[in-house]
């Protein structure tokens, strides 16, 4: 029997229009009104990995996710999928993570859940694109680590991996317990039902807080954020003049050479 920790990450919705995107300058945040949290595109295809593994081999599949005024119904979307259980890290003291503190409170969860061989996470977050909560759990817990997996096998007690590269793929094998961060190559998640959509609405979930973590103290960041704006584009056109076409095309090359772009 294979238990599988998989992290997912609530994000506003990817699809939401830019125009609808909003800054917070004073507490330097993004905001989305109206747009309903999504589960991370790339934490689903982490989720999908390790159902696949659970199609082929007895398991359990844990999911865990972390912050403040988590949306239970988005997240139940895991266990409406397949997973057996979820747990909330939620606290006052968990607010505004940076990667760091994100990756040394799952794995201090980690240590608490303690049976596990194998945790996923997503390739990168869908908001943030830093992609590095994946290898600090790694790091801390000090457990080998596969980056980029397109697609993820388990033999004799061994994980077999088709890493992505630049240039085609590596296929790495590596002792568990491990952790792998999954690319959109391994497929989106599966489709639910209604009906499962209804039956994770009544599973329960855990939910443990800082002091039940034995953190008791605000987390340290490691990322200072001095500014965060949404940059402005200015576009201009000219119209080239020119009696004919071919006018046109003398005038644009003489600009073109003025403005030393050819």
């Amino acid at each position: 029997m294979v238990n599988i920790v998989v992290c997912i990450k609530q994000v506003p919705d990817p699809e939401v229009p830019a125009s609808v995107y909003r800054i917070d300058e004073g507490g330097k945040r993004v905001l989305v009104p109206g747009a309903p949290p999504v589960l991370s595109p790339f934490d689903e295809n982490a989720l999908e990995a390790a159902l696949q593994l659970k199609d082929e081999h007895e398991g359990k599949i844990t999911v865990i996710s972390m912050g403040q005024g988590l949306s239970k119904a988005t997240l139940r979307k895991s266990l409406a999928a397949g997973a057996d259980e979820l747990i909330l890290l939620e606290d006052e003291l968990f607010w505004d993570a940076d990667s760091y503190s994100t990756a040394f409170t799952l794995a201090t969860a980690m240590r608490k859940i303690a049976e596990y061989d194998l945790i996923f996470t997503g390739i990168q977050a869908a908001d943030t694109n830093n992609g590095v909560v994946g290898p600090g759990i790694a790091e801390i817990l000090n457990m080998p680590i596969v980056t980029s997996a397109s697609k993820v096998e388990l033999e004799n007690s061994r994980l077999r991996v088709e890493r992505i590269v630049s240039d085609g793929y590596e296929l790495i094998e590596v002792p568990l317990p491990a952790l792998v961060t999954v690319s959109n190559q391994v497929g989106d998640l599966r489709p639910t039902d209604v009906r499962a959509l209804m039956a994770a609405q009544k599973k329960p979930i855990t939910t443990w807080n800082a002091e039940q973590l034995g953190i008791i103290s605000p987390l340290t960041r490691r990322v200072k954020l001095h500014k965060l704006f949404i940059p402005k584009k200015e576009q201009a056109c000219e119209i080239m003049p020119g009696e004919t076409p071919e006018d046109a095309g003398v005038n644009l090359a003489l600009k073109l050479r003025q403005v030393k772009i050819i």
